[in-house]
This record gives structure tokens, C-alpha cells and sequence, in this order.
């Protein structure tokens, strides 16, 4: 059995004194900062938007049990199908069933965060179904046999030397390749396969209850194609993703494009409502929704965590982390990194297993403040962490040390009875591990600064 909190620790460790680690993700995110401030410096009455986004999110859980029936009822009215999974295991055997059922032998997909949560490539794969990434990113990802690093930037912790390096050992290119010449090869690699592919699958970034349809943000323009040339479009979305009308695109695109790359819009947002119907010349022929709960319930049980579903996975909370920009995406071991990833993973994956995530985290706030659906997200992590303690999963020498620490803070007396010298013992033996070897510990001195002041007062009382 895997004990995520022990290899947490140890990659964290490792990952926080990478300094090729470091130097990468810096630079990175630095440049992701300074194109965000220049798409936010656009934005006017930014902090409006940011509510207006959370009123209606928080609208939208309120009353998800009849918009997701509404997005079903319009979705199928244009001839698609949607259909309902509870768990990984549900989502993957219908997707194999239509897959198998149409007789496809490849796949091509484009970024989707949904689809690695239920770890759709290795489970096709091993049912002999071809899978391709053809995002970018993605495919970099994939020839290094790697899972996304990041929400929004799947090979964020790699190089331009890095990818130049994996495109010359697969496909013979020049060592010292530009970007420019590495995404020309990638798209020549690519380009045929969306023609040939008998599947495309894409996630969606919102559901649109109103007119029972899907959009799609990108760059690249490679989920457009993933959705025209093959016969088949299945798109598998959690059901958190929904927003009630079509109008509020006009909020939603923009506060994701701004937060996720800094652009005003990005290149390609598409909306799909089905598959291709009778006189329109693109489209698939069949078009499927998978609707993935998959925890997400669970979540929307817990009345003051549920804002963690509000989420439109933008990827500035990962950003303005310190603990992310130290350690890592790969660190945390989960589909959603990053502080909304320790918010909501818990929920969706158990807290015995990934209580420690809520944790990791300085709770500087700052996670909050980039949020644009305003999520209080350091709050969320503290709800964690008292659920985790009311749940009875932290140790028992935590519980003994808590209680132990509890019953002497209530009175100054108990807490003078051991000395500074005890104090240093404890914490040099039993402390120094869990703080970890980098961290010096702090000295606490031989007294007390009330037994001082108690010995200080009956001298000056004397003279």
C-alpha cells in the first residue's frame, strides 16, 4: 500500500533543493506573472467580476441536481447522449463500451484534465486502444512517459534544452532545435493523426445548462480538430463544470483566459452542441458527454467546503504558491496539484490517504487573493485539517501531544513545571525529524518568562 504522506516528504525534500528544478519553474512562472498582470491590468472592475463569478457558482451548487437534468434534457435534444459515472471504474467501461462498440482502434485526445483523473490512456492502452495527446504539452509529457506537472501547463518544469533533448531522441531532430522548429515537427507528427484517428476526446471547461452545450478554451486549436475529423467525440466533463446560461461565457472566458495565460481571450473557444444533424457539413457523427462524479458529491455534501467545486482550473493558485514553486506538481502525486488540488483531492480520493496535502501549505493566502472565482482556499485547507482531526486519522502520539500541550496551556503553573532544558530535549528528539534536517530548531531558554518575571519581582520587592 502506498503511503502518499511518506513519499510527500521525500520528494519534497528532494524537489526543494533541485535547484535545475528551481531555476526552470522560476522562470516559468515568472513569465506567467508578468503576462497575467498585463492581462489583469485590462480587466476593469476586476474584484466585481471575481464576485459575480462566485455568486454564480455558488448558484450553480445550490442547484446542480436540476441543471445538470436541464444541460441532459437540451444536450439530447440536439442528438447527444450523455451519460452519468459515479467513479473511475464506471467512466472508463463506457468509454471502452462505445469505443469497442464502433469497432475504433485509435484515439486522439486533446488536454483534459477529467480524462487523467480517471487515467484513461494506461486503461485503453492496456484494451489495445491507441491513445495520442495532441496538445502539446501533453505530448511531451506522454513521450517522456510523464503525468501533467501542472493544471493549465503540463511540461511547465521542462526546458526549451529539455524538450529539444526528448524530440531529438525520438524523432532525430537537431539538439539545438528553437520552440519554433520543435512545434512545426510536433504539428507535422500530429497533423495526420486526427484525420486517421476513429475517436476523439476532449474534457470541457464549461457545461452550459441553458442550451445543452460544451466550450472549449485552447490555444492550439488541436481540441477543434480532435472534435471535427473523427466520428465518434466523447468529452468527459466532472459535474462541477456547469454555469447556467450561455451569456455568462461572457464573464467566465475571459477571467480564465486572464488568470490560466495572462491573453485577453484565448486563440480558439468553441462551442459544441452535439454531433453533426442533417444539411451541416462538420461535426461528428455521434457525440457523447461523459458526466464524471467521481467524489465530487462528497465534496458538495460538506457545506463549507464545497466552494472548492466553484474552481474553473485556471491555475493561478498554483502560481503564487511557495510550497508548489518549491516542490512541485509530480510532488503531490494527484491529478489537481497546487493549493485547490489540497483542497479538493481529499474529498475526491479519500482524506486518510491525502489529508497531508492540507498541510503543505504555508497558508499565506495568497491562493485566495489570485482566485477568480474567489474560493477561500487557505479556509478550506484549515476545514481540512480540523475534519482530518474530528475524523480521528492524525496519529495517536499527535493526539497524545495535543492533549498533553492543551491541559498545560490552561494553566501557567503546569507549563513552568518542566524546565527550558526538558523543553529543548523533546523538541531535539522527538520534533527534529518531522521538521526536517534543514531546519534548525529554535531554543527555548531555561525559564519561563513569568518564572523570570516572578523571580524578578520578589528581588525588587526585597530591596
Amino acid at each position: 500500500m502506498t503511503n502518499f504522506a511518506e513519499d510527500f516528504l521525500l520528494t519534497s525534500e528532494n524537489k526543494a533543493f533541485d535547484l535545475d528544478h528551481r531555476k526552470v519553474i522560476n522562470f516559468n512562472i515568472g513569465r506567467y506573472d508578468a503576462a497575467v498582470e498585463r492581462g489583469l491590468s485590462k480587466l476593469a472592475n476586476l474584484e466585481n467580476s471575481k464576485k459575480k463569478a462566485h455568486v454564480i457558482k455558488w448558484k450553480v451548487m445550490e442547484n446542480l441536481d436540476k441543471l445538470l437534468l436541464e444541460f441532459e434534457s437540451n444536450f439530447q435534444r440536439k442528438g447527444g447522449k450523455v451519460i452519468w459515472a459515479n467513479d473511475v471504474e464506471e467512466a472508463q467501461q463506457e468509454i471502452l463500451n462505445i469505443i469497442q462498440k464502433a469497432k475504433a482502434k485509435s484515439v486522439i485526445k486533446s488536454k483534459s484534465m477529467s480524462t487523467e483523473e480517471i487515467h484513461l490512456n494506461e486503461f485503453l492502452e492496456k484494451h489495445n486502444i491507441n491513445t495520442l495527446e495532441s496538445d502539446l504539452g501533453e505530448y511531451i509529457v506522454q513521450l517522456l512517459g510523464q503525468k501533467p506537472y501542472h493544471i493549465v501547463t503540463p511540461a511547465m518544469h521542462l526546458s526549451k534544452e529539455d524538450i529539444a533533448k526528448v524530440f531529438h531522441e525520438k524523432f532525430g531532430t537537431d539538439i539545438n532545435a528553437t520552440p519554433e522548429q520543435l512545434t512545426l515537427k510536433a504539428r507535422e507528427l500530429l497533423r495526420e493523426k486526427y484525420s486517421t484517428a476513429d475517436v476523439g476526446i476532449t474534457g470541457a471547461n464549461f457545461l452550459i445548462a441553458d442550451s445543452g452545450s460544451i466550450a472549449l478554451t485552447e490555444n492550439e486549436g488541436n481540441a477543434r480538430l480532435t472534435t471535427t475529423f473523427p466520428k465518434i467525440h466523447i468529452a468527459v466533463v466532472g459535474i462541477e463544470k456547469l454555469i447556467p446560461s450561455l451569456t455568462d461565457l461572457d464573464l467566465f472566458w475571459p477571467l480564465l483566459s486572464t488568470h490560466g495565460t495572462g491573453q485577453n481571450l484565448t486563440v480558439y473557444n468553441t462551442i459544441l452542441g452535439g454531433p453533426r444533424r442533417e444539411g451541416e457539413t462538420d461535426g461528428p457523427e455521434e457525440m457523447y458527454v461523459v458526466l464524471l462524479d467521481n467524489g465530487r458529491t462528497n465534496l458538495l455534501a460538506q457545506k463549507d467546503q464545497r466552494q472548492g467545486l466553484y474552481c474553473i482550473r485556471c491555475g493561478a493558485c498554483l502560481n503564487a504558491c511557495p510550497v508548489y514553486k518549491n516542490v512541485g506538481g509530480h510532488t503531490y502525486e494527484t491529478t489537481y496539484s497546487g493549493p485547490i488540488g489540497s483542497v479538493i483531492t481529499p474529498h475526491l480520493q479519500g482524506m486518510e490517504d491525502f489529508k497531508h496535502l492540507s498541510y503543505a501549505s504555508s497558508l499565506c493566502g495568497k491562493c485566495s487573493e489570485v482566485c477568480p472565482v474567489k474560493i477561500d482556499i487557505h479556509k478550506m485547507l484549515l476545514l481540512n485539517r480540523r475534519d482530518a482531526a474530528k475524523e480521528g486519522l492524525n496519529s495517536k502520539p499527535e493526539g497524545w501531544g495535543w492533549k498533553a500541550w492543551k491541559k498545560s496551556m490552561l494553566k501557567r503553573s503546569r507549563m513552568d513545571i518542566i524546565s527550558g532544558y526538558w523543553k529543548n530535549f523533546f523538541l531535539k528528539n522527538f520534533f527534529k525529524k518531522s521538521w526536517g534536517k534543514y531546519r534548525e530548531m529554535p531554543k527555548i531558554a531555561p525559564k519561563s518568562f513569568s518564572k523570570q518575571w516572578q523571580e524578578r519581582t520578589k528581588t525588587e520587592n526585597k530591596i
